[in-house]
């Protein structure tokens, strides 16, 4: 049977799978389109099987959000090479499961995979699909929504799309900017929580416990010892934490200070950095 260029392009319009492997699958099927695109899915399979012990640890962080900004989905998105993430096929992917995640509101990542996504296919599938096309790993590492009943989701992806944040905000004062103020102070300084009572207990008590071994180191009297470190506990609330921390636009006051200026107040983040 004579195999035409019209047929392979129509065979890659419905697939996105190369012109060459386009046309094998073709021959291979004896033009039946639905048999060729059987094959073409079976191969993507293989590669599939054989990249799944690869490192996908390039990508994009994407974002979508509802058009209240009520409620955002955050998503990493993995391949293998920072040329893949640049493409534009690769990108128009990991925006549609952005979406998805919105959507759907999956309990975990096997429910995800799990989800209709495409002609019948289900996203783990439209996955295996993907790698067989490209011709390297790809997956999905990681998603989050953030949702709420009072004030506003702020969204914010630091360009090249490697980092991104979300972060829930409420008050009476302009939200999306003290949202985004916020949400980019997360993406430079990677606060470990938002309060300090949010600190995990061993880590506070590891850090009084190094502060007080560095003052013995200096032969501070022992009775003073537990205020240098709950001193020394102060400065790493600083350092580390959110709203102590100095307000990376206006460092004379912290971002508790901004966000009284602002009156909002905020009451979660999340943020993905790519491969973390």
């Amino acid at each position: 049977m004579t195999i035409t260029a019209k047929d392979v392009k129509r065979l890659r319009d419905i697939t996105g799978v190369g012109m060459m492997d386009c046309k094998r699958a073709l021959q291979e099927a004896n033009g039946d389109f639905e048999a060729a695109i059987d094959i073409l899915r079976k191969k993507g399979r293989k590669v599939a099987a054989k990249r799944a012990d690869r490192e996908a640890n390039e990508g994009l962080i994407v974002t979508a959000c509802t058009d209240d900004r009520r409620a955002c989905a955050l998503v990493e998105v993995n391949c293998e090479t920072d040329f893949v993430a640049r493409n534009e096929d690769f990108q128009a992917f990991a925006n549609e499961i952005a979406a998805l995640v919105l959507r759907e509101r999956p309990a975990d990542r096997e429910a995800l995979l799990a989800l209709p996504f495409k002609d019948g296919r289900t996203l783990g599938e439209a996955l295996t699909d993907l790698t067989g096309k490209i011709g390297e790993k790809i997956d999905v590492r990681r998603f989050a929504v953030v949702s709420t009943d009072e004030g506003r989701v702020v969204s914010y992806i630091h360009p090249g799309a490697r980092l991104g944040v979300l972060v829930e905000v409420a008050g009476e004062g302009d939200l999306e900017t003290a949202g985004r103020d916020v949400a980019m102070q997360v993406a430079a300084l990677n606060p470990i929580a938002l309060a300090p009572e949010e600190v995990p207990a061993d880590v506070q008590e590891k850090e009084m416990e190094i502060a007080r071994e560095a003052a013995r180191n200096e032969g501070k009297p022992e009775h003073i010892i537990d205020n240098i470190a709950r001193g020394k506990l102060k400065r790493f609330f600083k350092d580390n934490v959110l709203i102590e921390q100095p307000f990376v636009k206006d460092a004379s006051m912290t971002v508790k200070e901004m966000l009284k200026q602002a009156n909002a107040r905020v009451k979660r983040y999340v943020r993905f950095a790519l491969g973390g």
